[in-house]
């Protein structure tokens, strides 16, 4: 088990039995640690050597929301530092300060919404450094990530017949077969095709079978995709088309029998 993994039971087992029922329509504690972890990888600062990233999240929830951390918010915010602290550590990048995460009532927010803004901030009696980002005045703008909605069932994969090859996605000389019906693309080791591009995000991509047809998706990635040249979030694929995820070009192939 990943040390990330380990930390996001934690966070789930501080509240297990306790609001069990009441966070299925409320803010999930873990997902609080993965967003953060997101507004991480996304507010990155490249200097010359190192790869900073803020060390200050102010999370804002709804009154309710909030409401369902009483007494417990404290312990939560312990937690949420830890699991940036790991994340930081796993991906290598570097912090003014130990992080820090704050958390605000917002009257404008639905239950089961919550907002994110980071900011770099230079700790007192500690000068900046050679190298790193100024200390910023106030946080950023505030990212609102919203309750996922019901996915629909997808269908299952139709059989290849047998004397139909399964598509393949080439990359460079490297093949991965669509024989089971998808694949995730990304820089996390539980992808299915790894890419070490730091332009790729964790998990960037899925190329899917639908009924006889194949699909590229976004996995809401940072950089986005391209189709032949052509920005997409879900596109259909056929014989010979190019993907750019970041600075790597995938081609999609169907063999002839």
């Amino acid at each position: 088990m990943t040390v990330l993994r380990a930390i996001e039971q934690k966070i789930e087992g501080l509240f297990e039995g306790v609001f069990g029922r009441a966070f299925r329509s409320h803010v999930q504690p873990v997902e609080l640690a993965r967003k953060l972890a997101k507004e991480m990888d996304d507010h990155r600062t490249v200097s010359v050597s190192r790869i900073y990233v803020p060390n200050e999240y102010t999370v804002y929830l709804s009154q309710s929301d909030r409401g369902q951390f009483e007494g417990y918010e404290d312990a939560l915010l312990g937690e949420l530092r830890d699991y940036l602290s790991q994340h930081a550590r796993r991906e290598g990048y570097e912090l003014l300060s130990s992080p820090a995460v704050l958390m605000e009532t917002d009257d404008d927010l639905a239950v089961g919404e919550f907002g994110i803004a980071t900011r770099m901030v230079q700790r007192e009696g500690r000068g900046q450094q050679p190298g790193e980002p100024p200390s910023q005045p106030q946080p950023g703008e505030t990212m609102i990530y919203k309750p996922a909605e019901p996915a629909a069932a997808e269908p299952e994969p139709v059989p290849v017949p047998e004397r139909e090859q399964a598509p393949i996605l080439r990359v460079g000389a490297a093949e991965y077969s669509l024989d089971r019906g998808r694949l995730a693309i990304g820089r996390s080791r539980d992808c299915d095709i790894r890419l070490t591009d730091p332009n790729v995000s964790r998990r960037h991509a899925e190329v899917r079978q639908e009924g006889h047809a194949y699909f590229v998706v976004d996995l809401d990635s940072t950089n986005g995709i391209e189709v032949n040249g052509r920005r997409a979030r879900r596109a259909r694929l056929e014989d010979r088309d190019v993907l750019v995820l970041g600075s790597t070009e995938i081609v999609f192939e169907r063999p002839r029998a």
